[in-house]
């Protein structure tokens, strides 16, 4: 046989490989954050072992989403609000991150400890997950939301000296998508949240740093929320709120009023539930942070 031949089957052989590993379903893979010895925020630790698990689309398109899911600081909803999310993101060829973060019990920097380690982490395996390390987001639901808006509102730029090398990447996610976020934890805010994450009887100081609306600088990334008009759990002025101290610091924001829907979106399906999703995705492209096909991909049902 003709060395040409061979090279010609060879190639053929290859290229039916690549194109079988293309189609094949998205890899997932659990990591822990801390290994069993997690920082409660006051300089000292629990056995605890909070992870994130990350859903790999087969063609990675640079960007990845860290997923909080809701639940009151009390539970998490990991399914609706965690790994289904990030199966409808790995269908836009975006990697999906489900964060199950500590719940605090009256610690109020347990979860956002937690957060900001998954973004240092996902922002560590860039070049290993074919991602851009500025293209790190964070996505919250609920409670989850508040997670993720305290991710956007308290972040650091990394310690470059720590002999940690996860502790060295920056924990500020570049963008946030909020979906029927608690965001403040005054008045207005869901008062289960509020004891779960502050406890009973917190001060003033406390609440109104954990009310994110009150902690956006011009620092703060772009954001994209999502609430319905009919929410009795959460009231849209939260997202209202939000998305108005944006306005006024000229930070880019896009704010999806839903007409109907209430708390979860009449159960994570329907029109409302849709409408986020498909508006999400072009407000990502449009704000060059995922490229205009991926937003056309027509989602699974």
């Amino acid at each position: 046989m003709h060395t040409s031949h061979l090279l010609a089957l060879f190639l053929a052989s290859t290229l039916s490989t690549l194109s079988h590993a293309a189609d094949s379903p998205p890899q997932t893979e659990k990591i822990s954050l801390w290994a069993n010895h997690a920082p409660i925020g006051d300089g000292s630790f629990q056995t605890a072992d909070p992870t994130i698990t990350v859903h790999h689309p087969s063609h990675p398109n640079g960007t990845a989403v860290v997923i909080c899911p809701g639940g009151g600081y009390g539970g998490l909803v990991t399914g609706p609000e965690g790994h289904g999310i990030a199966t409808w993101l790995n269908a836009h060829n975006i990697t999906g991150v489900v964060l199950e973060y500590r719940l605090p019990h009256g610690h109020p920097f347990i979860p956002l400890l937690d957060a900001q380690r998954a973004i240092r982490i996902v922002r560590s395996h860039a070049k290993d997950w074919a991602l851009l390390p500025n293209r790190i987001g964070i996505c919250g639901f609920s409670a989850g939301g508040h997670l993720a808006s305290t991710a956007g509102t308290h972040f650091d730029s990394g310690d470059l000296n720590s002999s940690d090398p996860i502790a060295q990447f920056s924990s500020r996610p570049d963008f946030l998508i909020l979906i029927y976020p608690v965001i403040t934890l005054g008045d207005k805010g869901h008062q289960g949240s509020k004891v779960n994450l502050l406890g009973p009887n917190p001060s003033p100081e406390l609440v109104d740093l954990f009310s994110n609306q009150k902690q956006i600088t011009d620092k703060t990334p772009p954001t994209f929320l999502a609430h319905a008009l009919d929410d009795r759990v959460v009231p849209p002025e939260n997202s209202l709120w939000f998305y108005q101290t944006l306005q006024e610091k000229k930070l880019p924001a896009k704010y999806l009023e839903l007409p109907t829907g209430g708390h979860g979106l009449n159960g994570y399906r329907g029109p409302s539930w849709d409408a986020w999703q498909t508006q999400s995705l072009i407000w990502l492209a449009d704000s060059n942070l995922i490229p205009q096909a991926d937003a056309s991909i027509q989602s699974p049902k």
